[in-house]
């Protein structure tokens, strides 16, 4: 009996004249996702897509990756059975054998509208033969077994529970955007959200190496390696910051450094972004978590470039941004001890409450441009890509 995935979506289904450019493009995503696990052929039918699986043993490593999928609402290991309802219920003997339920559910679903049996009377004739089959009761409402059957021109498929995805849109309907990644807790969720709105996720890291050891430089390359198997291929630049935190050190009040460093640290996002067409800077950040992130310093900071900057998780507290990164693999990672660039020469007593103009006043000390300049012929770049042989280019 040949096995099957077919997976379902939520928000697709709501789009409309360009529905089937998303469906396509969550195709793509499928078949890169699995590559090289035992997947045969993907391929679209209506409202969903399938996956040929070459024996049931690619299941465990096909249901990850798929479950990784954006997209993905939820999704189904199934068997195929001829177009044949006796033939059905045969294949459903097996099927069911081994199986412990006291309630269950029939849903069919004729796409294939020339099958000469309706919906509604394949699911009294099928759930009155498990019945029969099982002793079990029909429960429509909260069933212990949910059996759907699909019927297709050529066969019937069939599934039972699901399993859940995470839903959203598919990587690339939403275009370019560059994140900054500090290795904390934060920043990947961040990363991880947009992910899910469709956005393909550039990253770039602000290091003070060789100021301070390279921890901070390892755990992004690891946190950026994880977050790739979400959208199949990243960049990462790595951005030395330490000879702009001199200078500022040198030539800045102290309660202004960590302003300042976030300032040169969007700057060079921004030209960042623009060179790979970029459409926004996404940040970590949260409203009044640390000095920096108060809306006056936010407003400061921000003052410098002429994108947007994304901040999916501004209204999010701790607790809530830590129960996201641990559901998506990062939280770990994230907290294991760093020496990272913004921890740098910080002063006791930060600004928190800073104007721009004063802002802008004691910066002027500062040869910007050059500055800038010297930390983009530096930047580092590395790629990622997940599954390793199957990258997107970003």
């Amino acid at each position: 009996m040949k096995t099957y995935v077919i997976v379902k979506t939520h928000e697709l289904a709501l789009k409309g004249n360009n529905r089937p450019w998303f469906m396509r493009k969550l195709v793509a995503n499928l078949r890169t996702a699995t590559k090289g696990s035992g997947v045969e052929r993907v391929w679209q039918g209506h409202m969903m897509v399938g996956l040929t699986l070459k024996d049931e043993e690619a299941w465990p490593e096909v249901r990850d990756r798929v479950q990784d999928c954006f997209g993905v609402a939820k999704f189904f290991k199934s068997y195929s059975a001829p177009t044949d309802l006796e033939q059905v219920k045969t294949a459903l003997s097996g099927l069911l054998e081994g199986k412990s339920f006291d309630s269950f559910r029939i849903t069919a679903n004729r796409a294939d509208k020339r099958f000469p049996v309706k919906s509604d009377q394949i699911n009294r004739d099928m759930g009155q033969y498990v019945k029969d089959l099982t002793g079990a009761r029909v429960d429509l409402t909260h069933p212990d077994l949910h059996i759907h059957l699909d019927v297709l021109a050529k066969e019937i498929l069939i599934y039972f529970d699901e399993v859940r995805g995470y839903g959203g849109l598919p990587v690339g309907t939403s275009g370019l955007v560059t994140a900054m990644l500090s290795g904390g807790i934060d920043s990947p969720v961040a990363a991880w959200q947009l992910m899910k709105r469709g956005c393909q996720v550039q990253f770039v890291h602000f290091h003070s190496y060789p100021l301070v050891d390279m921890s901070s430089i390892e755990k992004v390359v690891d946190l950026t390696q994880h977050l790739t198997k979400f959208q199949y291929g990243s960049k990462l630049h790595l951005v030395p910051l330490g000879e702009i935190q001199k200078k500022i050190i040198l030539s800045t009040p102290p309660a202004y450094r960590v302003i300042f460093y976030r300032r040169f640290m969007m700057r060079v996002t921004e030209e960042l972004a623009r060179r790979h067409k970029s459409m926004a800077i996404l940040t970590g950040e949260s409203c009044g978590q640390v000095a920096s992130q108060t809306l006056e310093n936010i407003a400061a900071i921000d003052a410098v470039v002429n994108m947007p900057v994304l901040r999916p998780l501004i209204g999010y507290n701790k607790e809530e941004i830590v129960d996201v990164a641990r559901i998506l693999g990062t939280y770990t990672t994230s907290i294991q001890p760093d020496q990272d660039c913004c921890s740098l020469f910080v002063p006791k007593h930060p600004e928190t409450r800073s104007d721009l103009e004063t802002v802008v006043r004691l910066e002027s000390v500062l040869d910007v441009d050059e500055l800038v300049k010297m930390a983009l012929e530096n930047t580092e770049v590395r790629e990622f890509s997940s599954p390793v042989e199957a990258a997107i280019p970003a």
